[in-house]
């Protein structure tokens, strides 16, 4: 068969659903194989909002979101989406094309080394050079990104390769199950935990999967140890918890820092130094427990003294089984922490200043979401006060970037949870510098007829970098900017736009999008002249009197 027509069935095998992107003349021919296939086009308005959407929907599924440009500028538009799927830890095959490798007649037009481009920014990366290669590089390509770690990888097809013919058939995917921690590991975790006086739990973004959640609820409610998370491990076990202490929002200085400085053991569940890290190990401090799918990477900050390494959700229910929680655990200074965090992140929720408090729109927005609802952060300091504020209730229902923390990526992730759970609530919540970035996806959302509420948040300024600047004792220059009707804006794209007035007006008006099929933008301005004091001065003198 023609080996377009090979290479799209050798993406059907592996159950792809959907590929995200902008064709060129270079992929013509895997264009039309694409006509008659089960897989779904979504044709976007530009490149790094497919790969955005691909990343997002690995991260959702655990299946490699496939998106797809040509070569040369389509090419390095992906250089963003690549980053942010390998450090984020989400599945993601990019595809690009190429000018013909073997007769070219245009010389070096547009010609970039996209395989060297991405070789940094990958798993896996590889140019087709043979028609008979393309099963092989596909489901090679397939099995870097989706396994542990998970991340991106990239095929290029070059045009002359892509309507050769060919008598290859489809490799069919492999099975395979995670590997299990050793026993000698285990026994070593259980020694460590029942041993420790106070044990407190950090769960990351990897324990972020259904069996890992399933089993690391048990395995706190059997034990009564405390946890936190970072921010990717939002959601991970529910966050209205008793023994929920708090998100690792902030570096250091935040309350739940002081329980952190009291433990004498951290048992680590599915994080990595890639997230900002939530505490720093010194010489004589506590001692970490390192459980995930892969070892440790070993860096300054961060060095574990025992390894558990396997398959996360089989490890936690073998320690379940094992340990017996001991009568010298004291968690008293944990509890502390978190009653004077839980008063603390109650102040502001029922401000009415307008232009809207941080804290009250974090509310307001908790008020309108169900349980199972989703928010898409892009990036900027709205994400602190989410991180800090905002309860998850289940796994994958708060969606932020803390590796790459890349801006332009809440509208296009937003939109492929939409994709994957079509009869959810999604919300998409956007600084306005990070949504200009990538807005003309609007109309990729009106055109697939999305039920989608996207508020953005206007200060018109790049806020989280003015809130730096204040900390470091610089005055107030160079980050103000001005911004369209944001209104009209929606509404010229076929969208609904809306624009709020008063604090008071915001959960109705969101409570109404979400009653009216279609896309509907909802303007907030916000009043983040408080950052500075909050985040940096006064949370830091409260936390020290704890």
């Amino acid at each position: 068969m023609k080996a377009s027509d090979l290479f799209i069935k050798a993406l059907e095998s592996e159950g792809v659903e959907y590929i995200f992107g902008i064709p060129g003349e270079e992929n013509l021919d895997l264009l039309n194989s694409l006509k008659n296939s089960s897989i779904r086009l979504i044709l976007t308005r530009h490149e790094q909002g497919a790969g955005f959407m691909a990343a997002t929907y690995g991260r959702l599924t655990g299946k490699a979101g496939v998106c797809l440009s040509t070569l040369g500028p389509g090419a390095t538009n992906l250089v963003t989406a690549a980053a942010y799927a390998q450090l984020g830890a989400m599945p993601m095959l990019m595809i690009t094309g190429q000018k013909p490798i073997k007769a070219s007649k245009q010389g070096q037009f547009q010609i970039v080394d996209v395989v060297a481009m991405m070789r940094p920014l990958t798993k896996f990366t590889h140019q087709i050079s043979s028609a008979s290669n393309i099963p092989a590089r596909v489901r090679e390509a397939m099995r870097n990104a989706e396994g542990e770690r998970p991340g991106a990888a990239h095929l290029e097809l070059p045009e002359d390769i892509a309507c050769e013919e060919t008598d290859a058939k489809v490799i069919v995917r492999s099975q395979f199950d995670i590997p299990h921690a050793s026993d000698n590991s285990i026994s070593a975790a259980v020694e460590m935990i029942e041993s420790a006086q106070h044990p407190l739990i950090l769960i990351g973004a990897g324990a972020n999967r259904k069996y890992a959640c399933q089993t690391l609820t048990a395995f706190i409610k059997n034990t009564g140890i405390p946890f936190i998370s970072t921010q990717m491990g939002k959601g991970v076990i529910d966050e209205r918890n008793p023994l929920f202490l708090g998100n690792a929002a902030l570096s250091a200085n935040d309350f739940l820092h002081r329980a952190i400085e009291h433990t004498d053991l951290i048992i680590n569940v599915g994080h990595d130094v890639v997230e900002k890290p939530p505490f720093f190990m010194e010489q004589g401090g506590s001692e970490v427990i390192h459980i995930n799918y892969v070892t440790a990477a070993i860096d300054p900050v961060y060095y574990p003294q025992q390894g558990v390494i396997g398959d996360i959700g089989n490890s936690i229910e073998r320690l379940t089984r094992r340990i017996t929680p001991q009568q010298s655990w004291d968690f008293s200074r944990f509890m502390e922490v978190k009653a004077h965090l839980d008063r603390h992140l109650l102040e502001g929720i029922d401000d009415d200043r307008f232009p809207l408090y941080p804290q009250r729109l974090v509310a307001d927005v908790r008020k309108v979401m169900p349980d199972d609802g989703i928010i898409a952060l892009d990036n900027g300091v709205y994400k602190i006060w989410f991180a800090r504020n905002y309860k998850a209730h289940m796994p994958n229902t708060v969606l932020l970037d803390n590796a790459l923390a890349t801006m332009g990526a809440g509208l296009p992730s937003a939109m492929a949870a939409k994709i994957v759970h079509p009869d959810r609530r999604v919300m998409a919540i956007c600084g306005d510098g990070g949504f200009m970035m990538n807005s003309q996806e609007m109309e990729t959302a009106v055109r697939l007829k999305l039920d989608l509420v996207v508020l953005i948040l206007r200060d018109d300024a790049y806020g989280m970098i003015k809130w730096k600047q204040a900390n470091m004792g610089f005055d107030d220059f160079g980050l103000d900017y001005g911004n369209p009707d944001f209104v009209m804006y929606a509404n010229s794209y076929g969208a609904n736009g809306h624009r709020v007035t008063s604090a008071g007006s915001l959960a109705p008006l969101l409570e109404m999008c979400f009653n009216i099929p279609g896309v509907h933008l909802v303007e907030v301005p916000v009043d983040y002249s408080e950052n500075d004091r909050i985040l940096n001065h006064e949370i830091n003198e409260n936390s020290q009197k704890i």
